[in-house]
Protein backbone atom coordinates (compact mmCIF):
# COMPACT_ATOMS: atom_id res chain seq x y z
CA UNK A 1 0.00 0.00 0.00
CA UNK A 2 1.17 3.43 -0.62
CA UNK A 3 2.17 5.33 2.91
CA UNK A 4 0.60 8.71 1.93
CA UNK A 5 2.39 11.86 3.34
CA UNK A 6 0.29 14.99 4.49
CA UNK A 7 0.72 16.84 1.64
CA UNK A 8 0.61 14.18 -0.92
CA UNK A 9 -2.94 13.19 0.48
CA UNK A 10 -4.01 16.69 -0.10
CA UNK A 11 -2.72 17.15 -3.22
CA UNK A 12 -4.52 13.82 -4.22
CA UNK A 13 -8.27 15.37 -2.67
CA UNK A 14 -7.70 18.15 -4.51
CA UNK A 15 -6.86 17.22 -8.02
CA UNK A 16 -9.62 14.39 -7.64
CA UNK A 17 -11.99 16.70 -6.28
CA UNK A 18 -11.77 19.11 -8.75
CA UNK A 19 -12.27 16.87 -11.47
CA UNK A 20 -15.37 14.92 -10.08
CA UNK A 21 -17.06 18.13 -8.68
CA UNK A 22 -16.35 19.67 -12.18
CA UNK A 23 -18.61 16.40 -13.80
CA UNK A 24 -20.64 16.18 -11.33
CA UNK A 25 -21.87 19.83 -11.48
CA UNK A 26 -21.99 20.17 -15.06
CA UNK A 27 -19.56 22.71 -14.76
CA UNK A 28 -16.36 20.84 -16.37
CA UNK A 29 -16.59 23.04 -19.64
CA UNK A 30 -16.54 26.42 -18.01
CA UNK A 31 -13.84 25.06 -15.29
CA UNK A 32 -11.42 24.58 -18.21
CA UNK A 33 -12.01 27.81 -19.64
CA UNK A 34 -11.39 30.12 -16.53
CA UNK A 35 -8.27 27.93 -15.00
CA UNK A 36 -6.73 25.49 -18.03
CA UNK A 37 -3.38 27.30 -19.14
CA UNK A 38 -4.43 29.21 -22.56
CA UNK A 39 -1.54 30.63 -25.10
CA UNK A 40 -0.64 34.47 -23.87
CA UNK A 41 -1.96 35.54 -27.16
CA UNK A 42 -5.86 33.94 -26.83
CA UNK A 43 -8.20 36.04 -25.01
CA UNK A 44 -8.80 33.62 -22.97
CA UNK A 45 -5.48 33.42 -21.08
CA UNK A 46 -5.47 34.62 -18.07
CA UNK A 47 -2.36 35.03 -15.38
CA UNK A 48 -3.83 32.36 -12.47
CA UNK A 49 -3.49 29.57 -14.83
CA UNK A 50 -0.05 29.12 -14.73
CA UNK A 51 -0.51 27.83 -11.16
CA UNK A 52 -4.43 26.36 -11.77
CA UNK A 53 -3.93 24.58 -14.63
CA UNK A 54 -2.07 21.78 -12.40
CA UNK A 55 -5.35 20.83 -10.76
CA UNK A 56 -7.19 20.35 -13.87
CA UNK A 57 -7.46 16.87 -16.09
CA UNK A 58 -8.67 16.30 -19.41
CA UNK A 59 -10.42 13.22 -18.48
CA UNK A 60 -10.01 9.83 -15.93
CA UNK A 61 -6.79 8.44 -17.18
CA UNK A 62 -5.00 11.07 -17.50
CA UNK A 63 -5.86 11.88 -13.97
CA UNK A 64 -5.25 8.10 -12.69
CA UNK A 65 -1.82 8.48 -14.29
CA UNK A 66 -0.40 11.42 -12.32
CA UNK A 67 -1.98 10.68 -9.29
CA UNK A 68 -0.32 7.28 -9.22
CA UNK A 69 3.10 9.01 -9.90
CA UNK A 70 2.13 11.83 -6.99
CA UNK A 71 1.26 9.02 -5.17
CA UNK A 72 4.37 6.77 -5.47
CA UNK A 73 6.86 9.43 -5.59
CA UNK A 74 5.63 11.99 -3.40
CA UNK A 75 6.02 10.43 0.00
CA UNK A 76 9.86 9.32 -0.85
CA UNK A 77 10.43 13.12 -0.92
CA UNK A 78 7.90 14.80 1.36
CA UNK A 79 9.71 12.37 3.99
CA UNK A 80 12.62 13.32 2.78
CA UNK A 81 12.37 16.89 2.82
CA UNK A 82 9.78 17.59 4.75
CA UNK A 83 5.87 18.83 3.87
CA UNK A 84 7.18 22.83 3.36
CA UNK A 85 10.02 22.20 1.14
CA UNK A 86 8.06 19.01 -0.64
CA UNK A 87 4.99 21.82 -1.62
CA UNK A 88 7.69 24.67 -2.83
CA UNK A 89 9.46 21.58 -5.15
CA UNK A 90 5.92 20.87 -6.46
CA UNK A 91 4.70 24.20 -7.54
CA UNK A 92 8.17 25.16 -8.47
CA UNK A 93 8.40 22.47 -11.01
CA UNK A 94 4.86 22.83 -12.49
CA UNK A 95 5.05 26.65 -12.87
CA UNK A 96 8.20 26.25 -14.75
CA UNK A 97 6.99 23.53 -16.96
CA UNK A 98 4.69 25.77 -17.99
CA UNK A 99 6.59 28.94 -18.20
CA UNK A 100 9.14 26.82 -20.88
CA UNK A 101 5.71 25.32 -22.35
CA UNK A 102 4.43 28.85 -22.93
CA UNK A 103 8.04 29.79 -23.97
CA UNK A 104 8.04 27.57 -26.89
CA UNK A 105 5.08 28.24 -27.82
CA UNK A 106 5.56 31.64 -28.36
CA UNK A 107 7.71 30.87 -31.05
CA UNK A 108 5.49 28.29 -32.41
CA UNK A 109 2.32 30.16 -32.70
CA UNK A 110 4.51 33.22 -34.19
CA UNK A 111 5.82 31.00 -36.55
CA UNK A 112 2.19 29.36 -37.60
CA UNK A 113 0.93 33.20 -37.33
CA UNK A 114 3.74 34.31 -40.08
CA UNK A 115 2.66 31.05 -42.28
CA UNK A 116 -1.61 31.45 -42.20
CA UNK A 117 -0.96 35.57 -43.11
CA UNK A 118 1.41 34.23 -45.69
CA UNK A 119 -1.60 31.88 -47.19
CA UNK A 120 -4.50 34.33 -47.02
CA UNK A 121 -2.03 36.92 -48.62
CA UNK A 122 -1.37 34.88 -51.42
CA UNK A 123 -3.47 31.82 -51.33
CA UNK A 124 -2.57 28.65 -53.46
CA UNK A 125 -3.92 24.67 -53.38
CA UNK A 126 -0.34 23.84 -52.58
CA UNK A 127 0.49 26.34 -50.02
CA UNK A 128 -2.86 25.48 -48.16
CA UNK A 129 -2.00 21.94 -47.74
CA UNK A 130 1.85 22.87 -46.70
CA UNK A 131 0.31 25.52 -44.15
CA UNK A 132 -1.83 22.86 -42.94
CA UNK A 133 0.15 19.97 -42.98
CA UNK A 134 3.05 21.83 -41.28
CA UNK A 135 0.82 23.10 -38.03
CA UNK A 136 -2.74 21.80 -38.02
CA UNK A 137 -1.72 18.34 -38.99
CA UNK A 138 -4.14 16.45 -37.12
CA UNK A 139 -6.45 17.89 -38.81
CA UNK A 140 -5.65 16.77 -41.98
CA UNK A 141 -7.75 14.14 -42.48
CA UNK A 142 -10.85 16.52 -41.74
CA UNK A 143 -9.82 19.03 -44.65
CA UNK A 144 -8.35 16.53 -47.15
CA UNK A 145 -11.11 16.21 -49.17
CA UNK A 146 -11.60 20.05 -49.54
CA UNK A 147 -7.75 19.73 -50.49
CA UNK A 148 -7.98 17.58 -53.10
CA UNK A 149 -11.04 19.57 -54.77
CA UNK A 150 -9.14 22.69 -54.37
CA UNK A 151 -6.28 21.23 -56.00
CA UNK A 152 -8.34 20.42 -59.35
CA UNK A 153 -10.38 23.36 -59.26
CA UNK A 154 -7.55 25.86 -57.70
CA UNK A 155 -9.72 28.75 -59.82
CA UNK A 156 -12.66 28.38 -58.16
CA UNK A 157 -13.42 31.25 -55.77
CA UNK A 158 -15.82 29.14 -53.34
CA UNK A 159 -13.30 26.70 -52.81
CA UNK A 160 -10.89 28.92 -52.28
CA UNK A 161 -13.10 30.62 -49.55
CA UNK A 162 -13.80 27.80 -48.00
CA UNK A 163 -10.16 27.04 -47.55
CA UNK A 164 -9.77 30.34 -46.26
CA UNK A 165 -12.30 29.79 -43.64
CA UNK A 166 -10.87 26.31 -42.71
CA UNK A 167 -7.59 28.17 -42.24
CA UNK A 168 -8.35 30.61 -39.87
CA UNK A 169 -11.11 28.45 -38.12
CA UNK A 170 -8.10 25.96 -37.65
CA UNK A 171 -5.60 29.01 -36.40
CA UNK A 172 -8.44 30.07 -33.90
CA UNK A 173 -8.89 26.32 -32.59
CA UNK A 174 -4.90 25.98 -32.25
CA UNK A 175 -4.76 29.57 -30.49
CA UNK A 176 -7.44 28.60 -27.57
CA UNK A 177 -6.33 24.62 -27.19
CA UNK A 178 -5.32 24.91 -23.48
CA UNK A 179 -3.16 22.79 -21.83
CA UNK A 180 -4.14 20.95 -18.60
CA UNK A 181 -3.13 18.12 -15.74
CA UNK A 182 0.12 17.79 -13.11
CA UNK A 183 2.31 15.78 -16.06
CA UNK A 184 4.71 19.02 -15.61
CA UNK A 185 4.97 18.86 -11.52
CA UNK A 186 5.22 14.66 -11.34
CA UNK A 187 8.01 14.98 -14.23
CA UNK A 188 9.80 17.24 -11.92
CA UNK A 189 9.30 14.60 -9.10
CA UNK A 190 10.69 11.61 -11.45
CA UNK A 191 13.69 14.35 -11.80
CA UNK A 192 14.30 14.22 -7.97
CA UNK A 193 13.90 10.54 -7.00
CA UNK A 194 15.81 9.56 -10.19
CA UNK A 195 18.92 11.51 -8.75
CA UNK A 196 18.42 10.81 -4.88
CA UNK A 197 17.35 7.54 -4.61
CA UNK A 198 18.76 5.99 -8.12
CA UNK A 199 18.79 2.38 -6.86
CA UNK A 200 15.94 1.97 -5.13
CA UNK A 201 13.63 -0.74 -7.04
CA UNK A 202 9.83 -0.06 -8.47
CA UNK A 203 7.64 -2.35 -9.70
CA UNK A 204 6.22 -1.34 -13.31
CA UNK A 205 2.37 -2.44 -14.16
CA UNK A 206 3.16 -2.71 -17.56
CA UNK A 207 4.78 -5.40 -17.96
CA UNK A 208 4.80 -6.06 -13.80
CA UNK A 209 8.70 -5.99 -13.53
CA UNK A 210 10.89 -4.53 -11.25
CA UNK A 211 13.41 -1.80 -12.26
CA UNK A 212 15.77 0.50 -10.73
CA UNK A 213 14.60 4.03 -10.25
CA UNK A 214 17.17 5.28 -11.92
CA UNK A 215 16.74 3.22 -14.99
CA UNK A 216 13.04 4.28 -15.12
CA UNK A 217 13.30 7.83 -15.36
CA UNK A 218 16.18 7.30 -17.84
CA UNK A 219 13.84 5.85 -20.22
CA UNK A 220 11.15 7.74 -19.55
CA UNK A 221 12.95 10.85 -20.26
CA UNK A 222 14.10 9.46 -23.70
CA UNK A 223 10.82 8.36 -24.46
CA UNK A 224 9.81 12.17 -24.23
CA UNK A 225 12.10 13.82 -26.07
CA UNK A 226 11.32 10.93 -28.85
CA UNK A 227 7.52 11.69 -28.75
CA UNK A 228 8.75 15.86 -28.75
CA UNK A 229 10.84 14.96 -32.03
CA UNK A 230 8.95 13.16 -33.58
CA UNK A 231 5.55 15.46 -33.68
CA UNK A 232 3.13 12.34 -34.25
CA UNK A 233 -0.02 14.97 -35.72
CA UNK A 234 -2.33 12.93 -33.51
CA UNK A 235 -0.43 13.06 -30.26
CA UNK A 236 -1.99 15.63 -27.92
CA UNK A 237 0.59 15.18 -25.36
CA UNK A 238 2.32 18.53 -23.93
CA UNK A 239 6.09 17.02 -24.30
CA UNK A 240 7.04 19.64 -23.70
CA UNK A 241 5.95 20.58 -20.33
CA UNK A 242 7.16 16.99 -19.10
CA UNK A 243 10.81 17.61 -20.14
CA UNK A 244 10.33 21.33 -18.77
CA UNK A 245 9.21 19.81 -15.29
CA UNK A 246 12.87 17.66 -15.01
CA UNK A 247 14.49 20.31 -16.56
CA UNK A 248 13.47 23.23 -13.84
CA UNK A 249 13.20 20.09 -11.31
CA UNK A 250 17.03 19.64 -11.67
CA UNK A 251 18.04 23.13 -11.60
CA UNK A 252 15.95 23.11 -7.95
CA UNK A 253 18.12 20.18 -6.93
CA UNK A 254 21.33 22.33 -7.80
CA UNK A 255 20.35 25.68 -6.19
CA UNK A 256 19.22 23.47 -2.92
CA UNK A 257 22.40 21.50 -3.29
CA UNK A 258 20.97 18.11 -3.78
CA UNK A 259 21.54 17.07 -6.98
CA UNK A 260 24.62 15.40 -5.52
CA UNK A 261 22.94 13.88 -2.69
CA UNK A 262 21.82 10.02 -3.01
CA UNK A 263 19.62 7.97 -0.58
CA UNK A 264 18.30 4.47 0.17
Amino acid sequence: MFRLTPVVKNLLIINVAVFLGALLLDVYQETVHFFALYYMGSDNFRAWQFVTYMFLHGDHMHLLGNMIGLAVFGPWLEELWGSKRFLQYYLITGLGAAVLFMGVDFFEHRQMQQDVDAYLSNPSPELYVEVVQEHFARFYPNVRGLADQYYQQPENEALAGQAEQTIRQLYELVLDTPMLGASGAIFGLLMAVGLLFPHRRIMLLIPPIPMRVRIFVLLYGALEVYLLLKRVPTDNVAHMAHLGGMFVGYLLLVVWGEARNRYQ
